[in-house]
């Protein structure tokens, strides 16, 4: 399995030769780098820890020192954890950058949702009001919570609490650009969490199956119209006239024009 650490910068939306549009979100992606490489012989699985944003050395534990130290690498703000099955073909303290994946390819975004404080059952779980009259106390309460029998609330009841800044998980979602230049990548549809907030884009669990389309760049529309717009604004060259030359009276004719007018 592959991935790569991101920040989440906005959204925006990308057109199609057939004329779809689809909405889309911009991840900026820098270089990550290889941090810890993990084995099933010392760790008991394999995996890669790749890290991201470089941090401040009087920010940093000695710890995080010295472990940044042994991949030969600066102490990393963000660390996070990929299984792979082949570890062997990662080498410490080298780079991963967007180009990994590829325009059309299936991957699931993992980020921390938005978080929206304390909030009740309407807000939070998109329960019904209760009657708006007079004599009703139930206008925004969860109602009853259950069964008398065991004298207690339930496992799992839906009740007012904290809503939201919860690990989150979107799969499925399709990669529609990929940018190695501006280091970027367009997700398909939106990601989890806030603008500014770190994702972890990872190739898709459920599916692996490629998505064809061709995307409209804007250099290709502004030529278009250009090009329309010349032909439109073209002036046609005016024909110049060709002037014919009186010829000259020779003596027949003249002789001719004497004899008709006799």
């Amino acid at each position: 399995m592959k991935g790569i650490l991101g920040r989440k910068v906005g959204m925006t939306e990308k057109f199609t030769k057939d004329g779809k549009v689809i909405p889309v979100t911009v991840v900026s992606v820098e270089p990550n780098v290889i941090t810890q490489i993990k084995t099933v012989d010392k760790d008991g699985y394999n995996a890669i820890q790749v890290g991201t944003i470089d941090k401040k050395k009087s920010h940093t534990t000695k710890a995080d020192l010295g472990h940044a130290k042994k991949a030969n690498v600066s102490p990393k703000r963000f660390l996070r954890e990929i299984k792979v099955s082949n570890p062997e073909n990662y080498v410490l303290g080298s780079e991963i950058k967007a180009d990994i994946f590829e325009a059309g390819e299936k991957v699931d975004v993992t980020g921390v949702s938005k978080g929206k404080g304390f909030a009740g059952v309407i807000k939070r779980h998109g329960y019904g009001r209760g009657p708006e009259t007079h004599g009703s106390r139930h206008h925004r309460k969860p109602g009853s919570l259950g069964s008398i029998r065991p004298a207690r609330v339930f496992k799992g009841t839906k009740l007012p609490g904290q809503m939201g800044a919860v690990t989150t998980t979107i799969q499925n979602l399709t990669i529609v650009e990929v940018d190695t230049k501006l280091n970027y990548i367009l997700v398909s549809g939106n990601i989890p969490g806030p603008k500014n907030s770190l994702v972890l884009i990872k190739e898709a669990v459920k599916t692996n199956k490629k998505e064809e389309f061709e995307l409209i760049s804007y250099e290709d529309v502004a030529l278009e119209v250009a090009e329309k717009v010349a032909e439109e604004t073209k002036v046609e060259e005016p024909k110049e006239e060709i002037k014919e030359e009186p010829k000259e009276e020779t003596t027949e004719t003249a002789n001719n024009t004497e004899e008709e007018s006799k």
